[in-house]
């Protein structure tokens, strides 16, 4: 999956306070884009709807979205964010909806994609779950449908598209995690990968022309290397030293690489590699979890529907029910920042047990903005290849 950020200005405290289906696939016409089914919602186009007030409130959505029966979802991995129990949460909460997941290990790039080359087939996802530089891209491209959700008051101007082309929904801080069983010192900082001891090990989720966790390593790899958000250059470099020293490992960290021992280190955001330690602590393993303090790097990823999701009720209850308090608490829940968590930290809804278990980190975030986000992945693009290749 991939990300980065525009400036978050009132998540910034509570942060500290508290402190993704490829190609084209066989597939029919769609036929759920019909205007939505039920009861008072059967005048209603969800395909044009902005919010839930337009079919009635969220009860009158619900029938819309049950009457389409299904929600296509992809790239949505059941370790990554907490997103297992979250699409659990939402299937006994809305039942009668039945949810199609497709490739869970998918990217941001992926999902664009499906979007692009599934357009009109009942199989073309109806939700995205994004990047940063993917949902401004996606934006632009018209491929997205306006839409906000119940909770579009308590989310900063900042972390939103003006209309609801897209909208953050979570997010975290690059980290080192490392199996300590098999590592004698865990690095904690980018220069320490490049020590020879780490030979091979150094492994990212992904690659960063395409996954978000791998384009925001690269981009606090060039923060702690004398970069800045205009300038990832210095990061593609790093990458170009740990190959050449031999410590850049290729194959990209799953859990399933980790228990294996083919991924020993990884870079990754810190709610992943969070999430994985008590996955393989029942494995044996002891995975241990650090933010870099010389590449302190945050980013959030956004939620857009599909302009022409095949089911438009669906879609937009999904939205509903992410940004809603019990959905913001399942992110959280996964060792995910919510967009929303300054604003349930004030209310006091937040999951203080969820919140205090997140990895600590120190001093106050900043965040590239859309200009400094768009160069560096173009950057990124050109350069990276030729900085790892052989």
């Amino acid at each position: 999956m991939v990300s980065s950020r525009v400036r978050l200005t009132g998540l910034a405290a509570g942060l500290l306070i508290a402190v993704a289906a490829c190609g084209s696939a066989p597939g029919t016409e769609a036929t759920s884009t019909s205007p939505a089914a039920s009861g008072g919602a059967a005048a209603v186009d969800a395909r044009t709807a902005t919010s839930a007030a337009d079919f009635g409130g969220v009860d009158k959505l619900y029938e819309a979205a049950k009457a389409e029966g299904k929600l296509h979802v992809i790239a949505l991995p059941p370790s990554w964010a907490n997103y297992g129990e979250i699409l659990t949460a939402f299937k006994a909460k809305y039942p009668g909806i039945e949810i199609e997941e497709e490739t869970p290990d998918a990217s941001s790039a992926d999902e664009i994609n499906a979007v692009k080359t599934r357009k009109g087939q009942d199989r073309a996802p109806d939700v995205l779950d994004v990047g940063q530089s993917f949902a401004y891209s996606g934006a632009a491209e018209d491929l997205f449908a306006p839409y906000k959700v119940a909770t579009w008051d308590k989310i900063p101007a900042a972390q939103k598209e003006a209309n609801g082309l897209w909208v953050n929904d979570y997010g975290g801080y690059v980290s080192i995690a490392c199996d300590a069983k098999k590592i004698a010192a865990c690095p904690q900082t980018f220069a320490d990968l490049l020590k020879p001891e780490y030979k091979g090990k150094v492994a990212m989720n992904g690659n960063p022309t395409k996954a978000g966790s791998a384009f925001a390593g690269v981009y606090a790899a060039a923060l702690a290397n004398g970069g800045s958000f205009d300038d990832i250059q210095p990061g593609i470099d790093f990458f170009k030293k740990l190959k050449d020293a031999g410590n850049f490992n290729p194959v990209e960290t799953t859990p399933a690489t980790i228990e294996k021992g083919e991924t020993q280190i990884s870079i990754d955001w810190d709610y992943n590699n969070a999430a994985y330690a008590p996955i393989m602590a029942a494995k044996g393993l002891d995975w241990k979890t650090v933010i870099p303090t010389d590449g302190k790097y945050i980013s959030l990823y956004a939620q857009a529907i599909n302009k022409d999701a095949p089911h438009p009720a669906a879609a937009r209850l999904w939205q509903e029910f992410l940004y809603s308090v019990e959905g913001q608490n399942l992110y959280l829940k996964g060792f995910a920042r919510p967009v929303l968590l300054p604003a349930m930290i004030a209310d006091g809804s937040v999951d203080q047990a969820a919140s205090a278990a997140l990895p600590p980190v120190d001093g106050e975030p900043s965040f590239p903005t859309a200009d400094q986000v768009t160069k560096a992945n173009a950057d990124v693009a050109s350069g990276w290849g030729a900085a790892v290749a052989g």
